[in-house]
């Protein structure tokens, strides 16, 4: 068994919110030729896609031909929206979250749905978060490293983080906007270099913050391998122990001592980062992610993990366990 718990899915047709609001990078599609379709952001090209971006059953035969068992389906980041007036957020993130529920209802066995919530606005989030719980059946939703240059530490996101934590729901924090992508595009630095800092600093906030001591029961998962993390886990320590009054203001606890309470995914690329991965945050706390079906994830799912890992509980544990365990299945 293999569960992927970091894949990313949008409809085939979109509505051309763009046109309807008059502003905005709302994502749209062009089909322009079979299998493909160009992402329109705004009324520029984004970029090209795939089917199995969009076509649940193409992704079935190719879930079928790297032996994924489920795949936990979640929305493009770019398709968060979260700086579109809260109404409009709103209706385009229920279109999402029931094309989502479309696919899981269609195949129960092979897709678990994670939603999406407008949360530039708390309590519009909030109802949306319920929504996908209590009517749609999700485990929990996805949500971006930051919010409009709000840290997920902020105070604002409280009535989120007790209203997920009373639902038993999951959060998987995904990287968006990453820091340095106005100034530092050459190289695709943004998403070489960036993503890694902005997942650590989603984790950072969210100890720094006490979100973890306040919500103990919270069950979070962060996005490739918890970014820079675990690598610099030591650097964060040492800041937090030589200067307690610009790191411990609002948590006294050592942020070592959270590791072990929320999970990471496992895609990190390289076998010794996937060996240290596990030394640093536990193998009971690494869920296989594979960013499917976009170029910097893992392409076969899991392969990793199969060829590198040859304690069988661990793998299972890394295929499949600590995946159930995370999503609450």
């Amino acid at each position: 068994m293999k569960i992927d718990i970091h894949t990313h899915i949008m409809p085939e047709k979109i509505p051309n919110w763009f046109q309807k609001f008059g502003y905005g990078d709302f994502i749209t599609l062009e089909h322009h030729k079979p299998c493909c379709a160009k992402m329109i952001k705004g009324d520029k090209v984004f970029r090209e896609i795939e089917h199995n971006c969009w076509d649940a059953e193409v992704r079935l035969k190719e879930m079928d031909a790297t032996e994924v068992t489920m795949q936990a389906l979640s929305t493009i980041p770019v398709l968060f929206n979260y700086w579109a007036k809260p109404e409009h957020a709103l209706e385009s993130s229920r279109f999402f979250n029931d094309h989502i529920t479309e696919a899981v209802t269609r195949y129960p066995d092979r897709y678990v749905g994670l939603g999406t919530i407008p949360l530039q606005d708390i309590d519009i989030a909030v109802k949306e978060l319920e929504r996908c719980v209590k009517e749609l059946k999700m485990p929990g939703v996805e949500i971006g490293s930051n919010i409009n240059g709000k840290n997920l530490s902020d105070p604002y996101f409280f009535p989120f983080w007790q209203v997920a934590e009373g639902l038993g729901a999951c959060i998987f924090v995904h990287p968006w906007e990453m820091m340095g992508e106005n100034d530092m595009m050459k190289y695709w630095l943004p998403w070489l270099v960036g993503m890694p800092a902005e997942t650590s600093r989603a984790i950072c906030s969210m100890i720094f913050g006490g979100v973890f001591e306040k919500f103990p029961n919270l069950r979070v998962a962060f996005a490739h391998g918890g970014g820079s993390f675990p690598s610099t886990i030591g650097r964060i320590e040492h800041g937090f122990q030589v200067r307690p009054d610009l790191v411990a203001i609002d948590n006294a606890i050592n942020p070592r001592e959270y590791i072990g309470k929320f999970w990471i995914d496992s895609l990190v690329h390289d076998p010794k980062a996937l060996d240290f991965i596990i030394d640093i945050m536990g193998g009971d706390k690494i869920c296989m992610g594979s960013d499917y079906p976009f170029p910097l994830g893992e392409h076969h799912p899991g392969k990793l993990i199969e060829e590198h890992i040859k304690d069988t509980e661990l793998r299972n544990m890394l295929l499949y366990k600590n995946a159930k365990a995370f999503l609450g299945i």
